[in-house]
């Protein structure tokens, strides 16, 4: 693991893969850490000869957090889905995409693919938006445009989303097999849910920090105006199961970038479950490649 230094914080990353390599830059979503891209699934993109960077983001695993800056994240989802501007969180996606230009600055990157997941997609697309010279193409996954007119989160989900999760790690772990409400029905392990848990919980639990980025979310207001005028090469990839961030959202996030191209998992919930990572990195990597074929 290496830090990189950027601003006034620090960032944890991990790289696979040859430096001389084209880079892929990872981002993971609301409250998850680098963890989340299972190492494995790192190490194919890097087989297909990319170099593969993981990271955590601000306020999540072992990457700086904005300790004693609280939030009432409630009022302000209750503000937002009132319709009213959020203008007082502690920092929004730009500050997150800033922190992932300021990985790659670290390793002397100047331009890579952007994945995206979740949260993370948002991050992606901000980043695609603001500096699309620093990205060679766009892979959104599982994620939505930020327009408040078409998200619709189902309510058993939404109050698992903004439950506070327990603090003891006993707890936590029988907790953690409750967000297969969410996760790919047909894969979905319970054992496996758990001895994850316990990695992600040993590593770095750190809860807090999901209220600070939910904040930064609402913040960030509707990107579909941007989304429509950006000529980035993408990839919209969703599950059919996806019981957080339904469907419909990764079809208008193809919809409204302009020639980008759509895969939707029938049996993919809201995560990446194993059993979908021949087909989630066959289509990355053509995508990535035929990305670098129209540039040239």
């Amino acid at each position: 693991m290496t830090r990189a230094r950027v601003g006034e914080m620090e960032f944890e990353y991990e790289t696979f893969g040859l430096p001389s390599d084209p880079a892929i830059l990872l981002v993971m979503g609301l409250g998850a850490q680098l963890i989340h891209w299972p190492e494995r699934f790192c190490q194919l993109l890097a087989d297909g000869g990319f170099r593969v960077i993981r990271f955590d983001n601000r306020d999540a695993g072992l990457s700086d957090k904005l300790d004693g800056v609280e939030v009432d994240f409630l009022a302000l989802v209750a503000a937002a889905l009132e319709g009213h501007e959020i203008d007082d969180a502690p920092y929004d996606l730009s500050d997150m995409a800033n922190d992932a230009f300021g990985i790659l600055d670290d390793l002397g990157i100047e331009a890579a693919h952007i994945v995206g997941a979740s949260l993370g997609g948002m991050i992606a697309q901000t980043m695609a938006i603001e500096q699309p010279g620093r990205v060679v193409s766009l892979t959104s996954i599982m994620s939505s445009t930020g327009s408040r007119e078409v998200i619709d989160i189902p309510e058993d989900s939404l109050g698992l989303l903004l439950a506070p999760a327990p603090t003891e790690r006993l707890d936590y772990l029988d907790y953690s097999v409750n967000y297969a409400i969410w996760c790919s029905k047909k894969y979905f392990d319970a054992d496996l849910a758990r001895e994850f848990a316990a990695a992600s919980y040993d590593r770095s639990h750190y809860p807090e920090g999901s209220g600070r980025q939910i904040a930064a979310l609402l913040a960030s207001g509707d990107r579909e105006p941007h989304l429509a005028e950006m000529d980035v090469p993408t990839l919209v990839i969703h599950g059919r199961d996806d019981r957080l961030l339904l469907p419909h959202l990764g079809e208008r996030t193809a919809e409204i970038i302009s020639g980008s191209n759509f895969l939707l998992l029938s049996d993919m919930g809201h995560d990446l479950p194993e059993e979908l990572w021949p087909v989630l990195v066959d289509s990355i990597l053509s995508h990535l490649k035929n990305s670098v074929l129209k540039g040239n």
